[in-house]
């Protein structure tokens, strides 16, 4: 489920933790780190789906609650609880690999009761939503619609609520646009992917031998990019792009299965998402050229690539 985007961006921003602390040799494993924070990554993802069920289900502890007032209101007595039946909604909940890490991560320990309601009661205040139940026929894009709505607009932009999370995930604002990305995704099939295996072992070898090979290899591969740096003064270049240029010739050299082309592009969009206005661009330029160079000396040998890409 996780990229191999996402694996690059989580290595590089371990590398330049490491690189921060002066620690690529530290005394923990940097693959053991990088473990652990595949692992964050994954209890993030599946607190954010479970909260995102819970707000969905709402409606029917809101029915419940308003109908069992001593005095009630007509509004009371016909809270639309359309949404707490909603087929993607319960197509999760009911999914075997959703079952088995709601068990094994405990996302409920949390207690989000009142940021659950709130977060409801936004939903329920919109617009979005008023249009939503009154149709009474259900349809696969606007089951999908009205969960992503949760998601992407009321949770996401609510600085409060974001703060909670960051209360108990520390790793949110490395994870954040991961996470986006990730929802949205596993809301267009849900059925198609297994939750307990987010990252399968092929990507695991990827994140793996990324991260190694970047970290023993470091001078070897600083060695070829210093050359084509020309008028730059390497050390005043932006510390993520050395990091994402070391990475990518990396992959040029020792992933032979990866086209060239696909690590270019990857590096670049990860620039220019993570690092300056102008890295996508000067990175485009400097892998380019190493490329070339590679290629021109036949240090480059790819094979199968059309398979692995």
């Amino acid at each position: 489920m996780i990229s191999r985007r996402n694996i690059r961006v989580k290595v590089m921003q371990l590398i330049y933790a490491l690189e921060s602390m002066n620690e690529t040799k530290g005394k923990e494993d940097p693959v053991k780190l990088l473990a652990r924070q595949l692992d964050q990554s994954r209890e993030l993802f599946i607190y954010l789906l479970h909260f995102t069920t819970q707000v969905a289900r709402y409606s029917e502890l809101d029915a419940k609650h308003r109908a069992s007032k001593n005095i009630t209101t007509e509004e009371d007595r016909n809270v639309n609880t359309k949404i707490a039946g909603n087929e993607l909604l319960w197509k999760i909940l009911e999914n075997d690999s959703y079952r088995k890490v709601i068990e094994l991560d405990k996302p409920h320990s949390i207690d989000s009761t009142e940021w659950v309601k709130k977060i409801y009661q936004n939903l329920v205040a919109s617009d979005i939503y008023q249009e939503y139940i009154k149709v009474q026929a259900r349809d696969k894009q606007s089951e999908k619609e009205i969960l992503k709505f949760i998601f992407t607009d009321l949770m996401l932009p609510n600085e409060d609520f974001v703060s909670f999370i960051e209360e108990h995930f520390t790793n949110w604002d490395d994870d954040a646009e991961m996470m986006n990305q990730l929802m949205l995704n596993y809301l267009q099939k849900p059925a198609s992917y297994d939750l307990t295996q987010m990252v399968g072992t092929e990507k695991w070898q990827f994140a793996r031998n990324l991260l190694k090979t970047t970290l023993e290899k470091k001078e070897h591969l600083i060695e070829i990019i210093k050359p084509k740096l020309k008028n730059w003064d390497a050390e005043r270049i932006a510390v993520l792009d050395m990091i994402l240029m070391q990475m990518g010739v990396a992959e040029f050299l020792y992933f032979e299965t990866i086209p060239p082309k696909v690590t270019i592009n990857e590096y670049i969009d990860i620039a220019k998402d993570y690092s300056t206005p102008q890295s996508g661009q000067f990175l485009n330029g400097i892998l380019d050229s190493i490329h070339k160079e590679l290629v021109a000396e036949n240090k480059i040998n790819k094979t199968d690539f059309r398979q692995k890409a």
